[in-house]
């Protein structure tokens, strides 16, 4: 399997191995990807291999798709569990992307007032007030923490912004008030010249502490699912997935995992 770009601005609705029936908003173009991070692993590729000049979709554009999608899944009675901001890239770097937010609530709260609306984010625009107050008024908050040693990350999750930090994401994340679910893949593999794997005690222990710190509402954690742009990665193994949630819950969190 190739790594792959979603449609925008609507996708789906999907089978999400972690939400259920998903119905998909990426405000990235359908033609390439825009990220704030690089990511060994993501299915979308790397951001160079995805360069567009495409323009992201406007606020309007993004109503009016949903709106269509949502009246059309009420009529055949098959509404979606949760409306999701993914795709290719970044969601909450779109510069309308509160608005948005905006939007989406009111046309859930009219056409399916059960489903959740979630947000994928790699966190990397908490300095935005905007943003903080968009994603508190959401659902689910999912923010990506993959790891606390910045070795790592500036390897596997490659952010665009110099002054990325995991301590300062973490400081941020305090802001919601434990409104926030951290997400986190854990893998194994090697990148320019240099071995990863992230399930050690090495990575895990501070990474634990940090939740502790950040108090988040529960955490998820998961492994590679489709093919990644750097081919000399694997899975993390059951085991390993089932260990590491352990001790998230030995810490006093609700942990789900995804194999």
């Amino acid at each position: 399997m190739s790594t792959i770009l979603f449609p925008s601005p609507i996708y789906g609705p999907v089978k999400s191995r972690r939400l259920g029936i998903s119905l998909g908003i990426n405000l990235m173009p359908a033609q390439g990807k825009i990220c704030t991070f690089d990511c060994i692993y993501c299915e979308c590729g790397y951001n160079a291999d995805g360069h567009t000049t495409a323009k992201r979709p406007t606020r309007d554009e993004v109503k009016q798709d949903l709106e269509q999608q949502l009246k059309g899944m009420t009529d055949t009675g098959q509404l979606p569990d949760v409306i999701t901001f993914a795709g290719n890239g970044e969601p909450t770097a779109h510069p309308h992307f509160a608005a948005i937010i905006h939007d989406t609530i009111a046309l859930r709260n009219q056409y399916c007032p059960k489903a959740k609306i979630a947000v994928l984010s790699n966190a990397t625009q908490l300095d935005r007030p905007d943003v903080v107050e968009a994603l508190k008024a959401v659902d689910d908050n999912i923010l990506k923490l993959d790891t606390v040693n910045l070795d790592f990350i500036r390897l596997v999750d490659q952010p665009m912004q110099s002054s990325y930090h995991p301590n300062k994401i973490a400081e941020q994340m305090k802001q919601f008030a434990g409104h926030l679910i951290i997400q986190t893949i854990f893998f194994q593999g090697e990148h320019n010249g240099q071995h990863i794997d992230n399930t050690t005690p090495l990575y895990v222990v501070p990474w634990i502490e940090t939740l502790k710190a950040i108090q988040p509402e529960s955490v998820m954690i998961y492994t590679i699912d489709r093919e990644t742009p750097e081919k000399r990665l694997q899975k993390a193994s059951t085991m390993q997935l089932d260990h590491i949630a352990q001790q998230v819950e030995a810490a006093g969190f609700k942990c789900s995992v995804s194999y």
